[in-house]
């Protein structure tokens, strides 16, 4: 029984940028519990300033090395609605394409060499090579398939350069997307093999229903487009955003905090999955349901097989996007819209594999930023995830202060927090 424990988890291991876990225990009372950002801002809203539009979208996805594809769709879309631009169906299918690239990337990435370590009692991915080597090839087949398929599309994944205001930099080769798509194809028993291997985890039985956001679309599980939709009820366009999210500076953490309805609320693969269950294609829900992740999952240990359910769907759906292309045929002159400098305002919403992304910018008659807003989906997590962690510790507190730190530091890496993207 622990009656006293100092826990100081300086720089968390296996977390996208820096943070801190603190955590002290004075005669069985909880003292002091939090997860603090600690990484040096960033300032893109004021670096973008002055920017012209074709080099607002560029710079901007370089707030984050991993969701690029994220923040420069989100950059499109928001520079696209404010310059009055109307992309081509082919750009969108297109765009819709990359996306799934980056998720799979990100989410395998999360999934195996960051998440699994803790599944399998290891401090990395690197004992792996030697006591299950396939297990490891297996993870870098999966991981460089997303990487390949947004590379193919958005002509590299990491600060994609294709990807411009109104459409593509080149025309898309169908060879290429055929090659892709037997390769998508191949991938499916590597997955089936990851969904058998999830079986084998046993995760913290912990529980906190919290208020789950995200895009919600008509047709589709939505990651490019969709409605900002809360479980408790109230959705919204996403330009109207500023109407229902409040940001707050919190002492301690170098990125703010948020709240939609309740004073805190989850965004990322576990929220899309409780408020989009039913379009999931028929393979994810299939792996869901044996993975015990019908809806409604209030376990937040599991958004790490959230993530794999999600990679199921992106897989299938890139597919069927290959076909969808091949179909209509890629055309030349649908390759990019006309675009021409002028004043306004527009907002972008995006999936991001860690949740809800928000880019807002204004630009003069030149086409100039003269604003700039974003909001992270780690950001809008961090309320609920030091909730969770509140919730968490009574029932943990007799614990060893080892099996604690643990506990703690697992519930933060489920979250996948991109720190440096909430520093942006």
């Amino acid at each position: 029984m622990t009656t006293d424990a100092d826990i100081h988890v300086h720089h968390l291991t296996r977390v996208e940028g820096h943070g801190e876990i603190v955590a002290k225990i004075e005669d069985r009372m909880l003292k002091e519990l939090r997860f603090s950002v600690i990484e040096a801002p960033r300032f893109f809203e004021a670096i973008l300033r002055g920017q012209s539009y074709h080099e607002t979208v560029h710079v901007a996805s370089r707030i984050c090395g991993i969701c690029a594809v994220s923040h420069k769709c989100a950059a499109l879309k928001a520079t696209e609605a404010a310059l009055g631009v109307e992309i081509s169906q082919q750009t969108e299918l297109l765009r819709r394409l990359a996306f799934h690239g980056e998720v799979l990337s990100s989410h395998l990435l999360h999934i195996y060499f960051l998440a699994a370590p803790d599944f399998l009692g290891l401090p990395s991915v690197m004992p792996l090579i030697n006591s299950q080597p396939e297990l490891v090839r297996r993870a870098m087949r999966l991981k460089e398939i997303g990487y390949d398929l947004a590379a193919m599309v958005a002509g590299r994944h990491t600060h994609p350069v294709a990807m411009t205001v109104g459409g593509f930099s080149f025309v898309h080769n169908p060879d290429d997307m055929q090659d892709m798509r037997a390769r998508l194809v191949d991938v499916r028993e590597d997955l089936d093999a990851t969904v058998e291997l999830f079986t084998t985890f046993e995760l913290p039985d912990f529980e906190r229903p919290t208020e789950y956001v995200s895009l919600k679309h008509p047709d589709r599980y939505a990651f490019y487009a969709g409605q900002v939709f809360s479980s408790d009820g109230h959705g919204i366009p996403p330009r109207r955003y500023r109407e229902v999210i409040e940001e707050r500076v919190v002492e301690g953490s170098t990125a703010k905090f948020s709240r939609w309805n309740r004073p805190e609320h989850m965004v990322g693969a576990l929220a899309r999955l409780n408020n989009s269950f039913d379009q999931l294609h028929p393979s994810a829900q299939a792996a869901a349901r044996r993975l015990e992740m019908e809806p409604p999952v209030y376990r937040p240990y599991t958004i790490t097989v959230a993530q794999l359910i999600e990679c199921i769907h992106c897989v299938e759906d890139a597919i069927e996007l290959i076909d969808e292309l091949a179909e209509r045929g890629i055309e030349a002159d649908a390759r990019q819209a006309e675009v021409a400098p002028v004043g306004g305002q527009g907002v972008g919403a995006v999936e991001a594999p860690r949740g809800t992304l928000f880019h807002e910018y204004e630009y003069d008659d030149e086409g100039k930023c003269v604003a700039a807003n974003h909001i992270i989906p780690t950001a809008q997590n961090l309320g609920n995830l030091n909730r969770d962690m509140q919730e968490l510790m009574p029932g943990i507190m007799d614990e060893n202060p080892d099996r604690i730190q643990r506990l703690l530091e697992m519930l933060v890496r489920a979250y996948d927090p991109c720190i440096s993207c909430s520093t942006h």
